[in-house]
């Protein structure tokens, strides 16, 4: 067991927002979790999975939404409907364990974010277990069917979901992960666009064969990296590479950053004007939640499952999608991606097919 600093998990929470490639929830809605648990004179820790016994209770906690408002909401649907006073999250693990009956002993974030790896941290924190080293994406992720979980067949019944207005819900007998996404996302959109989320409440010998392991060490080793680049005035887009076994692919200035919800999805596109050895070059990132392809000069260059990161090379923390802003210097970085995610199932639910494309899956780091 480890016990986490505050920097130990800022600096956890910066290397998910990366890895999150543009996706899992704002880094400064993370803090505001972190915070909350110190508040309440909580601390962390955290655990690698075969430090837990094989029956040892475990779950996954994390928000669901877009990451823009709703285009046809307007306040009078929600105004009238009082908010609750426990962060949703809270009221949604409180009752998964009195449907239960369970104690649970670890929390398994879904994904790498700056939101959604905050999440975990904070029911673990305030609940007094631990955080597990791990998680079921090794990134962000738009969809519950791109997880190990899902490639698997875990199963995620019974989830409990819960929304800022203290609504409460209990999913049973879901079919598989597939419809789990349906249902959850139609709960999502008529709860303001974000609804937190505790599934795969199981025991760690059903999730052990599942995680990807070391996720969280790696998030605090890169985070740690960008930290101390910003420090030194290195490029911590080479940093980045270099931690994360990567390229940096392209530099220049964003020229355009659109985003829009879609059916309970953030979509877009993030445009750059090459500078340096790019210039007169383009480079564009399509973006559903996180950054799914690009395109340098109109030729598919990069896909999932690689990790595609936009760095602003100014900021001294990740910025995250919707934030990016015409203007700013960027640089983008690829990472290639974790092996569970290479398999042909794996590549057939989050490959090219997934956004459409009619190429195959073409590593961009090639080891």
């Amino acid at each position: 067991m480890r016990e986490l600093s505050r920097q130990d998990v800022l600096d956890m929470l910066t290397g998910s927002a990366i890895l999150g490639t543009g996706g899992g929830g704002d880094i400064d809605e993370g803090l505001e979790y972190i915070d909350a648990a110190e508040a309440a004179g909580k601390s962390f820790r955290m655990v690698s999975v075969e430090e837990l016994a094989d029956d040892a209770m475990v779950c996954t906690p994390y928000l669901l939404g877009a990451l823009v408002p709703s285009d046809g909401d307007s306040p009078q649907d929600y105004e009238r409907l009082p908010k609750s006073d426990t962060p949703a999250i809270m009221t949604a693990f409180r009752r998964l364990e009195s449907y239960t009956g369970k104690s649970f002993q670890g929390m398994i974030p879904c994904e790498l974010g700056g939101a959604n790896t905050a999440v975990a941290a904070y029911v673990a924190a305030m609940t007094d277990v631990c955080l597990v080293d791990a998680d079921v994406a090794g990134r962000a992720v738009p969809e519950i069917t791109h997880s190990t979980y899902y490639l698997d067949g875990l199963d995620a019944s019974p989830a409990v979901l819960a929304n800022e207005f203290g609504e409460c819900f209990i999913l049973e007998n879901l079919h598989d992960d597939l419809r789990a996404e349906a249902v959850v996302r139609a709960l999502a959109k008529v709860s303001r666009n974000d609804v937190s989320v505790i599934d795969h409440a199981l025991p760690v010998a059903d999730v052990n064969g599942s995680l990807i392991k070391g996720t969280l060490t790696k998030s605090l080793e890169l985070g740690r990296a960008f930290r101390e680049a910003h420090a030194s005035g290195d490029d911590v887009a080479e940093r980045i590479a270099a931690v994360g076994d990567g390229e940096i692919v392209f530099r220049g200035e964003i020229t355009r950053a659109d985003y829009r919800d879609e059916d309970g999805f953030t979509l877009g596109d993030i445009v750059l004007a090459g500078s340096d050895d790019y210039a007169g070059s383009e480079y564009r990132v399509s973006v559903k939640n996180e950054n799914m392809a690009s395109w340098q000069d109109g030729n598919l260059h990069a896909t999932i499952p690689d990790l595609i990161i936009v760095v602003d090379l100014k900021s001294d923390e990740p910025v995250t999608n919707p934030n990016l802003k015409k203007g700013v210097h960027s640089a983008v970085v690829v990472l290639p991606p974790p092996e569970q995610f290479l398999t042909e199932k794996a590549l057939a639910v989050f490959g090219p097919s997934y956004l459409g494309l009619d190429s195959p899956y073409r590593p961009v780091i090639r080891k």
